[in-house]
């Protein structure tokens, strides 16, 4: 990861990109700094994005409508590179966010890059060579082929928020397997606006992580953050 940007837009392409993705699309980008942009763009009067319409509400993403005008033809590769560029030039953004698995939008990255923005894609692995490597990163998202013999496994009964943060200590920790607190919850809240600790029947969030000792280890004592309290999982 590069650094931590005050405004990132995230602009998807949804006849390329399956709804089933978007948490983790979601997650994925929040690790890099704020949302300020949520863009996604297809013929909505289309059948086929009756998935994504059912998600756009939830995760407060703006669908830019787009018609079909002639067969076999994408115009909705058009009007997200047409935004993209006014975004360029006329907002204050500092990284933009691609998702698409679809070369057409090489050119795009490489442009953005041109004018010394950051950008990151997001695609299934099918993605084309050229649109990755015009990328200064490229994230790909598939979903995991699961084990049959840890499906016969009986499910750890474990509510969403707990699930949160323990991708989120996963994701966040440095090197040596730690992650500030106060970081760690500034990415639960990009994620999870309405993500209330209490939920878990305890008053603050450093309260979770004591009471879960056989989970998770707590520290305030290392040399660079005096004081500061860091958290890190047992595996």
């Amino acid at each position: 990861m590069s650094e931590n940007y005050q405004s990132i837009a995230v602009l998807i392409d949804a006849e390329n990109i399956s709804h089933t993705y978007i948490e983790d699309i979601l997650e994925k980008v929040a690790l890099y700094g704020v949302i300020s942009v949520r863009r996604i763009y297809g013929d909505w009067t289309s059948e086929k994005m009756k998935g994504w319409k059912n998600h756009l509400l939830e995760f407060a993403i703006q669908p830019i409508q787009q018609f079909s005008n002639t067969a076999g033809k994408n115009s909705t590769d058009s009007a997200l590179i047409i935004d993209a560029m006014d975004l360029l030039y006329l907002q204050h953004v500092d990284c933009f966010c691609l998702v698409s698995s679809d070369s057409d939008f090489t050119r795009l990255a490489s442009r953005i890059r041109e004018q010394g923005k950051y950008v990151i894609g997001i695609g299934e692995r099918k993605t084309p060579s050229s649109f990755v490597n015009a990328c200064n990163e490229f994230l790909h998202i598939e979903h995991e082929k699961k084990d049959p013999k840890s499906a016969k496994k009986p499910p750890e009964k474990r509510n969403k928020a707990e699930i949160l943060l323990e991708k989120a200590v996963d994701q966040l920790a440095d090197s040596s397997g730690w992650v500030m607190l106060p970081k760690l919850m500034h990415y639960i809240r990009q994620v999870k606006p309405d993500f209330d600790i209490r939920e878990l029947g305890v008053r603050k969030p450093l309260d979770f992580f004591q009471s879960h000792k056989d989970q998770y280890r707590v520290t305030k004592e290392r040399e660079d953050a005096p004081g500061a309290i860091f958290i890190s999982r047992i595996r």
